[in-house]
């Protein structure tokens, strides 16, 4: 945790990353280019599927709100009319082999952003080889296929690429992998579709996205309180998401007294990770809960949220796949 701390101060902060950090910083982007070049010219090959595939992901690695998207972008296309799934690589899982989720999926095999898509009732199929996992959702009777943080997987071609972007800390210092947070230079953000800020301010040509919640969720049952009943107490807060502080702010903006309690993206949590030695509530975020609930305590809640987009997204997003609908596949 000391050197994430240390390279996440040099990309958002005054902090000065480590010297190696440098040359690997150069060698990281020289095989990126080489990699999308071998894309372009046909000797990596992308693999094109029968139905338009959308593709959400970032240029910087960590939590910028791809998965609240993912959800929020499959609800509207089915009110369109259309039959979407999601597949996924499937991270913090170890699920290899392509697999379409069942009614209890296992997020220690299949992951927990997965999971909790899956809790929407949509189709989810995971795999290392997303082409593979993606005709999942084809044979399940999908006619779209989203595919969550897949901006970088080449292997899929696309037809609409959506960058979500964290409106708050941006790009950071705008260097690469590990010197900066970002996965490809910001030269690659001129080529995707649309752009989504969430939270912040939303710069021209991006449409912002706020996450709206105000309830939680008792993970032992299904009892509901306004979040506002917490105002004033002391409370755990739990979080292993790519950007744990977001989930943090929201909660003492609402006027909460957290003690907070930061774990790795995708962490697998066991009771010991718990082990507060007290009865106060413990607060999550959905994404965590769905790896606790084997083990939940009456006083334990998730936090739901909902990514709110304007009309405007939505309509452009429909636009684009009406358009390339039955045509040609591209890669960036």
């Amino acid at each position: 945790m000391a050197l994430i701390d240390t390279l996440e101060s040099a990309w958002y902060g005054s902090g000065r990353a480590p010297w190696w950090t440098g040359p690997l910083s150069i060698f990281y982007g020289a095989v990126m280019r080489l990699r999308h070049a071998l894309y372009r010219a046909g000797v990596l090959r992308s693999i094109a599927l029968p139905v338009p595939v959308i593709v959400i992901g970032n240029l910087s690695i960590g939590g910028t709100g791809k998965t609240p998207l993912t959800i929020a972008v499959v609800d509207e296309l089915r009110k369109q009319g259309f039959r979407p799934g999601v597949v996924s690589r499937g991270y913090g899982g170890t699920q290899r082999e392509p697999m379409l989720l069942g009614e209890a999926p296992d997020p220690s095999l299949v992951g927990d952003e997965p999971c909790l898509i899956h809790a929407s009732d949509v189709p989810v199929a995971v795999g290392r080889d997303r082409p593979a996992a993606a005709q999942r959702l084809l044979d399940a009777g999908c006619d779209l296929v989203v595919a969550d943080d897949g901006l970088q997987h080449y292997r899929l071609a696309r037809d609409v690429e959506i960058c979500v972007i964290d409106g708050v800390r941006r790009f950071g210092n705008r260097r690469l992998l590990p010197a900066g947070p970002l996965r490809e230079p910001m030269s690659r953000l001129q080529r995707v579709d649309l752009r989504v800020c969430n939270g912040g301010s939303a710069a021209d040509g991006e449409y912002p996205m706020r996450l709206e919640g105000g309830q939680v969720v008792s993970l032992a049952g299904d009892r509901r309180e306004s979040l506002q009943a917490f105002a004033g107490q002391r409370v755990h807060a739990v979080a292993a998401i790519g950007n744990p502080r977001r989930f943090f702010d929201s909660l003492l903006s609402a006027g909460i007294d957290v003690i907070e309690h930061a774990f790795a993206d995708h962490h697998r949590f066991v009771p010991a990770d718990m082990n507060f030695a007290d009865d106060l509530p413990v607060l999550m975020t959905d994404k965590d809960a769905v790896k606790c609930r084997g083990f939940a305590q009456p006083h334990w809640w998730r936090v739901p949220v909902r990514a709110d987009l304007p009309e405007t997204f939505y309509a452009a997003l429909v636009e684009r796949i009406v358009r390339v609908q039955g045509g040609r596949r591209r890669l960036s």
